[in-house]
């Protein structure tokens, strides 16, 4: 007989009354059935037996009438369940052509038909895998063979296309609670610190908050320091306030002095000792001018400005500082320079837009 284009699966869903599931393909033995119930809410799979005692093994039978196979299950398949029969038949070729007999054409056809059988039954593994379609441009499929370079990894592609070990992804689970099952790469939020961790352990969790201190501490990686963060974005706002308010003093006294050296201009003739105290006083207001320069310039050392690029040094041509902030005008985030790099800080940026401004004011006047 011939083999028509067909699958090598088929798949059902219980009814709660049903136990008995016909298979409408081509099939040479029961034994080369795979029989499998899956519930439905969570994906979970299982292989069930053959003549088995377990609540879903089955039995296999053909009538030679009909030519018909059915999966007979211990019990009926409720509508939680789904049953998906495969044909998994071994990949091997049994005819034997002894030379001088008769050619035995309904063996031969039968060989025929197993290729083609098992030809199906691997395209229809072939159409459940990744793969590259053929106009992909990609040059390699091969994946590192290091364990330590692809450990705890996921599948990912690089620059030219080629599939490649990569970073870790996470998926975020919102609050850190106890007696919950947190898979690996899971991402949480601390509320005790608005710290952000990353699981690298499946486990239920137990213990309390601070997740640095909790009894399972060591399957959580910290990726966000949110609460240093908020510290040194809260030491960046005093010394911005405090700048500011140098400025505004240095502007005062620059007023002062500027109209008690009028009045001595006028005096001049008849007031010498009060130009000497003018002086006096131009010159304590040179000294406060001074001062608010050094202000202003430790805080234009400590924050950078707007910047669309990351900076390598301070506004004075200066290496970086621990602490050093800048506002990234591309991404709108204000940056922190700590350990070395820049790492985004949590932080209202309004005040320094306040602050910023006064200091435009302070040095306009």
């Amino acid at each position: 007989m011939t083999v028509s284009n067909q699958n090598s699966y088929i798949s059902y869903t219980g009814n709660g009354s049903t136990s008995a599931y016909a298979w409408p393909f081509k099939l040479y033995a029961g034994g080369d059935l795979k029989v499998y119930t899956v519930v439905t809410a969570t994906g979970v799979a299982t292989l069930q037996t053959s003549g088995g005692g377990g609540t879903y093994d089955y039995t296999v039978a053909y009538n030679a009438v009909t030519e018909a196979w059915t999966v007979t299950l211990n019990n009926n398949l409720p509508n939680t369940h789904k049953l998906y029969l495969t044909r998994v038949m071994d990949l091997e070729q049994t005819v034997d052509y002894i030379e001088g007999d008769a050619f035995p054409a309904t063996a031969h056809e039968d060989a025929l038909d197993k290729i083609v059988l098992t030809q199906q039954q691997q395209q229809e593994q072939l159409n459940r895998a990744f793969k590259l379609d053929q106009v992909n441009t990609g040059t390699t499929v091969d994946i590192a063979t290091i364990v330590s370079e692809r450990s705890g990894k996921v599948l990912g592609f690089d620059p030219s296309g080629n599939l490649i070990a990569t970073q870790e992804i996470g998926t975020y689970k919102g609050n850190w609670a106890a007696s919950t099952a947190y898979k690996a790469r899971a991402l949480v939020k601390d509320t005790s610190t608005n710290n952000i961790f990353l699981c690298n352990t499946d486990h239920t969790s137990s213990g309390s908050q601070p997740l640095t201190s909790n009894t399972d501490s060591a399957k959580w990686d910290l990726i966000v320091d949110a609460a240093y963060a908020a510290t040194q974005a809260t030491n960046a706002a005093n010394s911005a306030t405090a700048a500011a308010n140098s400025a505004n003093a240095a502007a005062g006294s620059a007023n002062t002095a500027s109209g008690h050296a009028t009045t001595a201009t006028t005096q001049a003739g008849t007031a010498t000792t009060k130009a000497g105290e003018a002086a006096a006083s131009a010159n304590a207001a040179a000294a406060s001018a001074a001062s608010a320069a050094s202000h202003f310039d430790n805080f234009d050392d400590l924050y950078l400005g707007s910047k669309s690029v990351e900076p390598s040094a301070d506004n004075d041509g200066d290496a970086l500082t621990e602490g050093d902030l800048y506002f990234n005008s591309n991404s709108g985030k204000l940056r922190i320079y700590s350990s070395g790099q820049w790492k985004d800080a949590a932080v209202d940026t309004s005040a320094f837009a306040q602050a910023g401004f006064s200091i435009a004011m302070a040095v306009a006047l």
